[in-house]
């Protein structure tokens, strides 16, 4: 029935997110265990909000960027300090009944997270500062953003979003709880994509290992900040998460580049910016 509704072309079927089946590595093909994580939190502020849910689901996956097997979640949820608030319940589905009493042990995390060679979030940047708080091992791993690192618009996508890209590849699945949503970021990874023929994976690891520049614009002129947004920089406020100051992340190749521009139409002089090499073990970190 579902065929021959989409063969009719007035339809458009969307099926639910079903397990993926394992597989096994093709003789030679090196593998590593991978995380997915998400969090579900009280606030969009990592240094005063708090989880209330965190899933992990850990993945083996090669070298090549195909996942193999997809193993067993983790996944828990917490009582905040303070009550959920009634908007991130709306988002969530999670209310303090559900949470009361309910801890998440930072050693059971640690312990958990330990074999990883590497974690993915969807919006990693989100993620990692709540997660390096809650557990240690986090500082430890080398991270990927599932959202980020894979050129979604190249794709054909009109979005990043996780839901919207679940949408777009032909599925749905129970949004905005964290195990759900993890489960729904692999099975992105997994898929080959129309325009390069590549999987998500395969995309994530190669810009995941790619090192980056950050060049900070400390000092800028501020008449001259409409030109700093304009060429990609943006304004960093964090307290403790470096400047604040306009910043822009480019690649090896265009670090020259970059320094010269802010030397001639920035600062019209000599001037040497702040500059930091960047890799996935400090990528979306407050570090940075």
């Amino acid at each position: 029935m579902a065929q021959a509704l989409e063969r009719s072309g007035g339809y458009r079927v969307l099926r639910r997110l079903a397990p993926m089946a394992q597989r096994l590595a093709p003789t030679g093909v090196q593998t590593r265990q991978g995380l997915f994580v998400d969090t579900e939190t009280t606030g969009l502020d990592a240094a005063r909000d708090e989880i209330i849910e965190l899933a992990m689901v850990p993945f083996t996956y090669g070298v090549d960027g195909e996942i193999y097997d997809v193993g067993d979640a983790f996944q828990q949820v917490r009582q905040p300090s303070k009550p959920i608030p009634p908007e991130i319940t709306a988002i969530t589905g999670i209310d303090d009944a559900m949470v009361e009493g309910q801890v998440i042990a930072p050693q059971a995390v640690a312990k958990f997270a330990a074999p990883a060679a590497l974690v993915i979030a969807h919006n990693a940047a989100f993620d990692r500062k709540f997660l390096e708080r809650y557990s240690d091992v986090f500082n430890t791993k080398p991270w990927a953003c599932s959202m980020s690192e894979v050129d979604w618009a190249g794709e054909g996508y009109e979005g990043a979003k996780l839901a919207y890209l679940a949408s777009s590849a032909g599925f749905f699945y129970e949004r905005h709880r964290a195990t759900h949503d993890c489960l729904a970021g692999l099975e992105l990874l997994a898929r080959v994509h129309p325009v390069s023929r590549r999987t998500g994976l395969a995309q994530l690891l190669d810009r995941a290992r790619t090192p980056t520049w950050r060049i900070w614009a400390e000092n800028s002129p501020f008449d001259l900040k409409d030109q700093l947004k304009a060429r990609g920089y943006r304004w960093n406020a964090e307290v403790g998460g470096g400047p604040r100051a306009w910043y822009i992340d480019v690649a090896e190749a265009a670090r020259d580049a970059e320094i010269a521009f802010l030397r001639a139409e920035i600062y019209r002089g000599e001037v040497d910016p702040l500059i930091r090499r960047i890799d996935a073990y400090d990528r979306f970190s407050s570090r940075c």
